[in-house]
């Protein structure tokens, strides 16, 4: 992802996923996305945030940089893409498998189902390890079929 139109930088405690919704929040309503954007964009970047402050920096060995989690914002033709950069210990969640299928509710794991859904609402997910960085690049598109571009 080059030249990004908006960036975030936040420290990976426990305020992020509060400011990366309300910095989603006033992308979208500056630039008109549609509920179901601001839904699949908001849903998948809270789950890689969360999991980024939650993980990512557990255990972690001291380096040269400080904790750091950018989000890089940038829209083209082909939908909203949103790349989220960390310098915690490297983890691809792309390659997590889909959780089983529950036989009831009650029987039903709770967690392991983020990326799952964010699987389901992206166009796209990818993940790369740049260095000593984690980049995990998601694209939603502008419209669906329920919403004719």
């Amino acid at each position: 992802m080059t030249d990004p139109c908006d960036t975030l930088e936040l420290a990976p405690d426990n305020s992020a996923v509060a400011r990366t919704v309300q910095w989603l929040e006033e992308l979208g309503e500056r630039d008109g996305w549609p509920p179901r954007l601001q839904f699949a964009l908001t849903l998948s970047v809270d789950e890689a945030i969360t999991n980024i402050v939650s993980y990512a920096f557990a255990g972690a060995r001291p380096g040269p940089a400080a904790p750091c989690i950018r989000v890089l914002h940038h829209r083209d033709d082909q939908g909203v893409h949103i790349e989220i950069r960390d310098n915690g210990v490297a983890f691809d969640p792309t390659g997590l498998p889909a959780p089983a299928n529950a036989e009831s509710i009650d029987t039903a794991a709770i967690g392991g189902h983020g990326v799952q859904l964010m699987r389901h609402f992206l166009r796209a997910l990818s993940y790369t390890r740049e260095g000593e960085e984690n980049r995990l690049a998601m694209t939603a598109a502008l419209s669906g079929p329920e919403e004719p571009g």
